[in-house]
């Protein structure tokens, strides 16, 4: 009998890209980077790990890969810092700090620390790859205060990072995609009574529509996405803490 592991790694491992992008972006995918065998080792050893049984978990999904998140490790809001602190993976080759990940770490630490958490949860995201849109030469792109675009970093006018439905081409594009994603993903053995969506805006708004048409899960929980809090509610971060490890009890 296969574990949730083995069915897991299967699914995360060998997803196929979505053909007929806008020609304009680009797709970010740790698997088949620079670094793809050091992230495929990681994430291999992360679900062998946490996941060598056969128990169901509530699906926690996030948008999509971040460069510095699971762009560089392969695992949802686990920069290498935390994989190597909390996970106990050492990293090789690459370094990377992500304030989503610092935020998602403290949460985890919590609800009773990384193995508590993961037998019940697993976390990914609505969409498996991330996106970068390319810039035309000399475009200048004004993001939050204090940004490296802000500041005219020659090191920042490269491709800009891009949500799956920052641009409605590329959601069109990709939501054949993720909907094979979802339902294999669930197929693995997540539960289906609930789900915990991260990010109460567009991610949710897009799941929830996707939601009602594939009825996958019979109810979504939806929690601000830990970006948003880092940034603009840092001084309530013990109150959204709470608040995501008030739900995890509630299930």
């Amino acid at each position: 009998m296969t574990s949730l592991a083995d069915r897991l790694l299967e699914h995360v491992l060998s997803f196929s890209l979505p053909e007929d992008l806008p020609p304009d972006i680009g797709v970010l995918d740790p698997f088949n980077g620079p670094n793809a065998q050091e992230v495929r080792r990681i994430v291999t050893l992360f679900h062998r790990k946490y996941y060598s049984d056969d128990r169901p978990r509530v699906g926690m999904l996030g948008i999509n890969p971040g460069r510095l998140g699971a762009g560089s490790t392969g695992l949802s809001f686990t920069d290498t810092k935390r994989c190597e602190s909390d996970l106990g993976i050492p990293v090789h080759g690459l370094r990377t700090h992500e304030p989503s990940s610092d935020f998602f770490y403290r949460m985890i630490r919590a609800a009773g620390g990384a193995a508590a958490f993961y037998r019940t949860v697993y976390v990914h995201s609505i969409c498996p790859l991330g996106f970068v849109k390319h810039r035309p030469a000399g475009a200048h792109t004004k993001t939050s205060a204090g940004s490296p675009e802000e500041r005219g970093d020659p090191a920042a006018r490269g491709p800009i990072n891009l949500n799956y439905y920052d641009d409605k081409a590329l959601e069109q594009a990709v939501t054949p995609f993720v909907e094979n994603w979802l339902r294999t993903l669930v197929a693995c053995g997540m539960r289906t009574d609930v789900v915990l969506c991260i990010g109460t805006g567009k991610n949710a708004a897009y799941f929830t529509k996707l939601n009602e048409r594939l009825r996958l899960f019979d109810r979504i929980i939806a929690l601000e996405h830990p970006r948003y809090v880092m940034q603009y509610k840092a001084k309530e971060l013990d109150g959204y803490i709470g608040k995501y490890v008030a739900a995890l009890r509630s299930m």
